[in-house]
C-alpha cells in the first residue's frame, strides 16, 4: 500500500469467476470440432456446416466487436461481461434442449456467440480495473488460459463423453456448467475496488471515440493487428478443423481430441511463462518474435506427421509459441496505444482476429480431393513467416 492506492484480496475472486465464464464460453465453442464427422452424420449435414457452427462466433464478433468495447469502456466491465455471461448460459441450455435439429442448434449457437465478445473484449480491462501495471500482462495470461483450458475440455470431453450419451445430451451438459459459471459471475463480479491499484495516471483512459481515433494512427498497432489477424486465423482455423486435418492420414476423432488438448495444453504454459517473462523483462518484442518463430517448426511437423507422437509432439509445440503471442500482444497493444481505453484496443485485437474467419474458410475451400488440408497448412506457415518479419519492426514502448 502508499498513498492513495492498494491492491485488494477480491481482485482474485473477480478474477475467478471472470475466468470461470470465459472458460465456458471456450467448450461451446470448440465442442463440435472434434467430433466433425459423427456430428455431421448426427444431424444428416456436411463438414462444412459442422465447421459453421465454429466459424458463427467468428463471424458474429465482426459486427459486435467495436459496439461491445463502446458499452465496456462507458458501463464497465461487470455489466458488459453479466450481459454476456447470461446469454451464454441461456443460448446455452437451449442449444441442448434442440435435439437433432440442426438448424435450431444453429440458431442457439448464434445466440452463444453473440455473447462472446461481451467476454472476449474485456481481458484487459478487467485486469486494468483490479491489478497494478506491472502484472496486467501476466494477469491476461491467466485469462488466457482460461479460455485454453475450455478449448482443452471441449476437445478431449467431447468424443470420450459422445461414447455414454447422445450429441444433444453432451450439449446440455456443457449448457448447465455454462449457466452455473454466468451466476457465479453476476454475483461475485465487482467493477472496481474501493481505491484504484496503481498511482494517479496509470489508470486513467480517453472516452472510447477518442481512444478509437488515437489507436489508429499509431502505426505499430497496425502492424501489431495484421500479426494478430494472422495468428488467432492459424489457431482458429487447426481447431476448427483438427478432425478433418487428421482424418485422412488415419487418425480418430478422440486423436483429434488429444491433438488438440495437447495443443492448448502446451499453450497453458506458454501463456503464463512467455508473459510472464515479459512483464519481468520490461519487454514485448522479442517474446512475440520467439512466439512466432517458434510455431514454425511446430506447424511444420502437424502438417507432415503420420505417427501419433510427431503429432501430438508438434501440437504440444504449436500451443506453446503461438498461443503465448495473445497475452503479450494485447498488453503491447495496451501500452503503445494509451490512453486509448483497454477494452477498445483489445476489442480491435479481437476484431481483427475473429475476422480471420476468413483464413478458416479458405483452409476448407483449399482441401484436395483425397481430404487433405496440406495445402492450406503450407499457406499457414508461409504466413507466420510473414509475421515474424513484420514483428521486427515492433518496437518496445517507451514506459514500460
Amino acid at each position: 500500500m502508499s498513498g492513495n492506492y492498494k491492491l485488494y484480496g477480491y481482485r482474485w475472486v473477480v478474477l475467478a469467476v471472470f475466468m470461470f465464464v470465459n472458460l465456458t464460453i471456450q467448450m461451446l465453442w470448440i465442442t463440435y470440432a472434434p467430433i466433425t464427422g459423427p456430428a455431421a452424420a448426427f444431424y444428416g449435414v456436411t463438414d462444412r456446416q459442422i465447421g459453421l457452427l465454429a466459424m458463427t462466433f467468428m463471424i458474429a464478433f465482426i459486427p459486435l466487436s467495436i459496439p461491445v468495447s463502446w458499452v465496456i469502456d462507458t458501463y464497465g466491465f461487470r455489466l458488459a461481461v453479466s450481459i454476456g455471461s447470461v446469454l451464454m448460459g441461456v443460448f446455452g441450455l437451449l442449444r441442448g434442449f434442440a435435439g437433432a435439429n440442426y438448424t435450431l442448434v444453429l440458431w442457439s449457437t448464434i445466440g452463444i456467440a453473440i455473447a462472446q465478445p461481451f467476454l472476449l473484449n474485456a481481458w484487459t480491462k478487467m485486469p486494468a480495473n483490479w491489478f497494478p501495471t506491472e502484472s496486467r500482462a501476466t494477469m491476461v495470461g491467466l485469462v488466457t488460459l482460461a479460455n485454453l483450458i475450455g478449448t482443452a475440455l471441449g476437445m478431449v470431453l467431447t468424443p470420450v463423453l459422445m461414447e455414454n450419451m447422445a450429441i444433444p445430451n453432451i450439449q446440455l451438459l456443457y449448457g448447465g456448467i455454462a449457466a452455473f459459471s454466468a451466476v457465479l459471475f453476476v454475483v461475485l463480479a465487482r467493477e472496481n475496488p474501493p481505491t484504484p491499484p496503481c498511482p494517479p495516471g496509470e489508470e486513467t483512459r480517453a472516452l472510447m471515440l477518442d481512444g478509437l481515433k488515437h489507436a489508429l494512427t499509431i502505426k505499430p498497432f497496425w502492424l501489431y493487428l495484421l500479426v494478430s489477424f494472422i495468428g488467432l486465423g492459424i489457431f482458429n482455423g487447426l481447431t476448427t478443423w483438427v478432425e478433418s486435418i487428421i482424418r485422412p492420414r488415419g487418425f480418430t476423432p478422440t486423436d483429434a481430441g488429444t491433438l488438440g488438448a495437447l495443443m492448448i495444453a502446451g499453450g497453458l504454459v506458454g501463456a503464463v511463462v512467455l508473459p510472464a517473462l515479459s512483464d519481468k523483462q520490461h519487454k514485448r518484442q522479442r517474446f512475440l518474435m520467439l512466439a512466432f518463430v517458434g510455431t514454425i517448426p511446430g506447424l511444420i511437423g502437424l502438417t507432415f506427421a503420420t505417427t501419433a507422437p510427431l503429432l501430438f509432439g508438434s501440437a504440444v509445440v504449436i500451443g506453446f509459441f503461438l498461443v503465448s503471442a495473445m497475452p503479450v500482444g494485447m498488453q503491447y497493444a495496451a501500452e503503445i496505444t494509451y490512453p486509448t481505453p483497454e477494452g477498445t484496443s483489445n476489442g480491435l485485437i479481437q476484431l481483427f482476429g475473429q475476422g480471420a474467419v476468413v483464413f478458416v474458410s479458405i483452409m476448407e475451400a483449399m482441401k484436395t480431393s483425397d481430404g487433405s488440408f496440406t495445402p492450406s497448412l503450407l499457406l499457414a506457415l508461409g504466413l507466420l513467416v510473414l509475421s515474424a518479419l513484420i514483428v521486427t519492426q515492433l518496437k518496445d514502448p517507451d514506459k514500460l
